[in-house]
């Protein structure tokens, strides 16, 4: 049993460390590019990004600037930093939704194209362990469990949150269901209504013509 519990937070942390691993992409100059993060409410989100520099072992150009902004589904403004070299943010999501990360080139001829490191943490991945370990002076294995508690309690939550967007899906197909029949019922009527009218007007009109 203790093995099979070591093989679980095994696996669970080797989950957790393949989410903490940063993408690179390019971007020329320019242009923009974003990235979505789905996030569920009051859920810890942190991110890092930089410019890698193109001439390693000398300074990085003053053309390899980005422009960074962080937003919600909604609008609101999480982060924003204007032509710098790299950065980071940090924030508590307000709103369950998702969120976009969008990083913008200034423009330049001639066109250059930028290489991006960029790591985005969600929820127990976003926790800073080695934080906790030095302010509860915990052991090692203490460490593993309190990692493995709070996966446990994020998956739950994640669970919780996906049946909970899993019932506003339902009550917008029923929603949609009853439109849809009420439209069709209303579509039959109107469509009976002109069936009568010109079976009406047809009958008048051979009656004043004393065909039938």
């Amino acid at each position: 049993m203790a093995g099979l519990r070591l093989l679980v937070a095994a696996v669970i942390l080797g989950f957790l460390s393949s989410t903490s691993e940063s993408l690179r992409f390019e971007l020329q100059s320019g242009h923009t590019k974003c990235i979505v993060e789905d996030i569920k409410a009051n859920a810890m989100t942190v991110g890092k990004y930089s410019v890698v520099n193109p001439n390693e072992g000398h300074p990085i150009p003053d053309s390899h600037k980005l422009t960074v902004r962080v937003t919600s589904h909604y609008g609101n403004n999480y982060h924003y930093s204007e032509l710098v070299e790299s950065g980071q943010f940090a924030f508590v999501a307000a709103e369950a939704g998702d969120y976009m990360a969008c990083f913008w080139a200034p423009d330049h001829k001639p066109q250059i194209t930028l290489t991006i490191e960029f790591d985005w943490k969600t929820g127990v991945a976003a926790k800073d362990w080695s934080n906790v370990a030095k302010k509860g002076s915990v052991d090692v294995m203490e460490l593993e469990l309190k990692k493995l508690f709070d996966t446990v309690t994020s998956i739950h939550e994640e669970m919780f949150y996906l049946r909970q967007r899993e019932e506003e899906m339902q009550e917008l197909n029923r929603t949609t269901n009853s439109r849809m029949a009420w439209f069709s019922l209303l579509s039959l009527l109107v469509c009976s209504s002109v069936a009568a009218l010109q079976w009406w007007h047809l009958k008048t009109f051979f009656e004043k013509k004393k065909l039938i």
